[in-house]
């Protein structure tokens, strides 16, 4: 873990922490502990909903970018190789000291190390629980590693790390392939990601207002970006507890069902019951879903009807009728 990390490098006078200035952490994921650091010195910079309001309400100073410059950098590496690399190109433009690099083993930590010592002195890594941690002072060797939004083969902006980055999502796909001609007035796109699946929605002329709500807000930036229609209203919030404006006629999904690179169906059932929460009782649900996913039950809980309208070996397309604000 980062905190077993971070303070053995620390207590051991391997890295010195700054007596004074700024530190940044990038990418930390919430319920980790940074108490290792200032709490009164320290930025936490993240583009996750759910990590930003966690560490905010931890009383600590957050931002989804870096603002001004900082004595100290520290990185938990996320998974995606080039938002890895991104970050670490970022930390190193706006920090005038060390940049210290976190990361599990299965996050892709030694990869990293690797790509790094080709450009930079490091220092010898400490490897402790499952992962690994080494530092080396802020350089420009890293420039060319920054990364901007790109356009990919679908003609869609998207950006590294977001989900699906490489292009349209099959399962998103084939949702959108079977959603009904008529969705109704107000609909809802519950982890609706750079956009793809919104996009879609709004084919339908019914479609009054569409709200895309996403996590994620470098997804968020790019469906601004894909969908330039006036009746789509983006989001950047936890698809889990939004609230909206008013009782909806449609919810469409396609949800997330990983915590890093554990499943965890529990994401997909949060989703359910707050797709339930959100519609009018004439309301209507649509998801789609990696065929071994076991919904039907929680969809059951939430909706007095549950077919399967479409389905494949991968994946299956699941609408639900008269939500129940109850759980049965």
């Amino acid at each position: 873990m980062l905190a077993t990390r971070l303070s053995l490098a620390l207590a051991d006078g391997g890295v010195a922490l700054p007596e004074e200035g700024r530190i940044a952490v990038f990418s930390a994921r919430a319920g980790e502990d940074l108490s290792a650091l200032p709490q009164d010195r320290t930025d936490i910079i993240t583009g996750l909903y759910p990590d930003f309001r966690a560490f905010e309400g931890q009383g600590y100073t957050v931002c989804v970018a870096p603002e001004g410059r900082y004595v100290m950098s520290v990185i938990a590496v996320p998974r995606a190789k080039a938002l890895a690399q991104g970050t670490i190109a970022l930390a190193s433009s706006v920090t005038d000291g060390v940049i210290i690099v976190d990361g599990a083993k299965t996050d892709g930590a030694e990869s990293i190390l690797k790509a790094c010592r080709k450009r930079t002195d490091v220092s010898f890594p400490l490897s402790k629980a499952h992962g690994k941690l080494f530092w080396f002072d802020a350089s420009s060797a890293f420039e060319d590693w920054l990364v901007e939004a790109k356009t990919t083969v679908d003609g869609f902006v998207t950006a590294p790390g977001v989900f699906s980055a490489e292009g349209v999502d099959p399962g998103s796909r084939m949702l959108a392939d079977h959603l009904p001609t008529k969705l109704g007035a107000n609909v809802a796109d519950l982890g609706g990601g750079w956009g793809y699946l919104s996009a879609r929605a709004l084919e339908r002329e019914t479609v009054q207002i569409l709200h895309l709500v996403e996590a994620d807000r470098a997804a968020c930036d790019c469906a601004c970006q894909n969908v330039q229609d006036t009746r789509l209203s983006v989001h950047w919030a936890d698809a889990t507890t939004w609230t909206a404006p008013g009782r909806l006629d449609a919810v469409i999904s396609n949800p997330p069902f990983h915590t890093d690179r554990a499943a965890d169906p529990d994401l997909g059932r949060a989703f359910i019951a707050s797709a339930a929460r959100l519609l009018a009782p004439s309301g209507q649900f649509w998801m789609v879903a990696n065929r071994h996913l076991p919904y039907e039950d929680t969809l059951r809980q939430h909706f007095a009807q549950v077919d399967e309208i479409a389905g494949t070996t991968k994946f299956k397309v699941l609408q639900a009728t008269r939500p129940s604000r109850k759980r049965r």
